[in-house]
């Protein structure tokens, strides 16, 4: 299934009051960006950036030297990111209105982001077009929900409500990070917010097709 057209549905509606909403997530993000380890004079690539709510701390984290490379689909969010942009006149930010599947980024990046980008990380094609635009060694950091321990039994019933207004794949949560992980190492993963999350970092081998 392609989610792409069911994701973009469901963020029309959601744009507006996206940032108030991922207010309390936000510690969460910090930490995720943290873990990139990023220095001057980097590119670093934002995954389905959304609103670009990570685009004032990965600037910070790469200077005015470095690069932010970005992309969302949605056009009602990436509507709020180029507003964000625009009115801080952030030179050295780009990004475009565009599907993981198909998106062409203007440099290779060092580092890459996947903050609460569930559909994408789920689809094959998507990660393989990313990674194929990121160097080899790139460090890679990734959130998200995921399901609780199996033995919680109807308990991951609320992990599937959490996650089905906002991505198309809601139920494949097991493993979410796995298509990631599997052209990295190493790769590490913990469970956050009481076993319904994930913060994962790795390093990327290099071997997108």
């Amino acid at each position: 299934m392609n989610p792409n057209p069911v994701s973009i549905e469901l963020y029309r509606s959601k744009a507006a009051g996206y940032d108030a909403s991922a207010e309390f997530t936000m510690p969460l993000r910090r930490r995720t960006i943290a873990l990139l380890q990023l220095q001057p004079g980097q590119t670093v690539l934002d995954v389905g950036a959304g609103t670009g709510l990570s685009y004032a701390l990965l600037r910070d984290a790469v200077g005015e030297t470095g690069q932010v490379l970005a992309f969302e689909q949605s056009p009602e969010m990436f509507a709020l990111a180029h507003q964000r942009v625009q009115a801080a006149r952030w030179a050295n930010v780009w990004h475009a209105n565009a599907p993981a599947e198909t998106v062409q980024l203007p440099a290779l990046a060092d580092a890459v982001l996947f903050n609460y980008t569930h559909d994408i990380c789920r689809t094959p094609e998507a990660v393989a077009n990313i990674l194929r635009q990121v160097k080899p060694g790139a460090r890679v950091a990734m959130a998200g929900i995921k399901f609780f321990p199996w033995w919680t039994g109807p308990l991951n019933i609320v992990a599937w409500l959490k996650n089905r207004p906002y991505n198309a794949k809601a139920a494949d949560l097991w493993e979410p990070w796995s298509h990631v992980a599997a052209r990295c190492d190493p790769f590490r993963w913990n469970s956050t917010q009481w076993g319904m999350g994930y913060i994962a970092s790795g390093i990327y081998r290099g071997d997108a097709p």
